[in-house]
């Protein structure tokens, strides 16, 4: 199945390994090549996750319609999907816009893969950072001591981002249940991550270019929450976290003692009264 997936993959493993190799003549270090090489592929897809995000957006605007629908229509299924099929055609909006993007990224992602493990050759000698060094070579059951082999650190290094990625990669969810699953598969992906690293022996060079496309990709991300209002005082969220925080306020009533005068005036008249007396 493997090789089934490589050969499928052969022209674009090959464009991958023809760009890494470009960027290495430029920059004699395979490990800043791969972080490179992760800023030009994140810059590449750029347009797709904007439109991936813009959807998310659209979407995010018409929850609280969706759930007037759903309160509405809560016996009737077939009504509640013909209604909420209308909004989305009212509204303009493809619910499964933000999911093509994502599928258009995994060959890519596959194919950066393929050409990071048959280069493994050329990382055999190569150092980075602390890879490599004279610490690694006293420590390399935890150290790599070459990018083509597993940096504990570094891997431990890419499940915190991942952890930030799942955690934050989506926009905060006003259903309550939405956000009890995000904070869930916060903890469940990096865990099947740090697994799958350790258990295959992930070479320090794939998990350097993930760690890299990680954090590039969480800057893309607040950028594009920030420009769509994902994120922020005016988000759906925060509007909707407003709303139900903020009480009413109470009206305030201006009570007037008996006999028509304020307190006020009372204690003037009381003061007046006393130095008429002492005169």
């Amino acid at each position: 199945m493997g090789n089934f997936f490589h050969q499928l993959f052969v022209p674009l493993v090959a464009a991958m390994s023809w760009v890494l190799t470009e960027i290495h003549s430029v920059i004699p270090s395979y490990g800043w090549s791969l972080i490179l090489l992760a800023l030009v592929v994140r810059l590449a897809l750029w347009p797709l996750s904007q439109a991936q995000f813009k959807s998310m957006a659209e979407m995010q605007k018409l929850q609280p319609l969706l759930k007037g629908l759903q309160a509405k229509y809560k016996g009737d299924p077939q009504k509640l999907n013909a209604e909420t099929m209308a909004l989305y055609k009212e509204h303009k909006v493809n619910p499964l816009a933000g999911c093509f993007p994502v599928l258009l990224q995994l060959p890519i992602l596959i194919a950066l893969y393929w050409s990071i493990q048959e280069r493994l050759g050329d990382f055999a000698n190569e150092h980075f950072a602390w890879i490599g060094s004279g610490l690694s070579l006293k420590y390399p059951a935890i150290l790599g001591t070459s990018l083509a082999t597993t940096d504990m650190v570094l891997l431990a290094l890419y499940v915190v981002s991942m952890y930030l990625s799942v955690r934050y990669g989506s926009p905060p969810s006003s259903d309550p249940q939405q956000a009890q699953t995000q904070k869930i598969m916060a903890f469940v992906s990096p865990a099947m991550i740090a697994y799958i690293g350790l258990r295959y022996h992930w070479a320090s060079a794939l998990i350097l270019y993930w760690l890299s496309i990680n954090i590039f990709t969480m800057g893309q991300q607040l950028f594009l929450y920030r420009r769509y209002g994902l994120i922020g005082p005016r988000s759906p969220a925060a509007l909707a976290a407003a709303a139900v925080s903020v009480p009413a306020s109470p009206a305030t009533k201006n009570v007037t003692p008996k006999g028509g005068q304020s307190g006020t005036g009372q204690s003037r008249n009381g003061r007046a009264k006393k130095r008429s007396l002492k005169r």
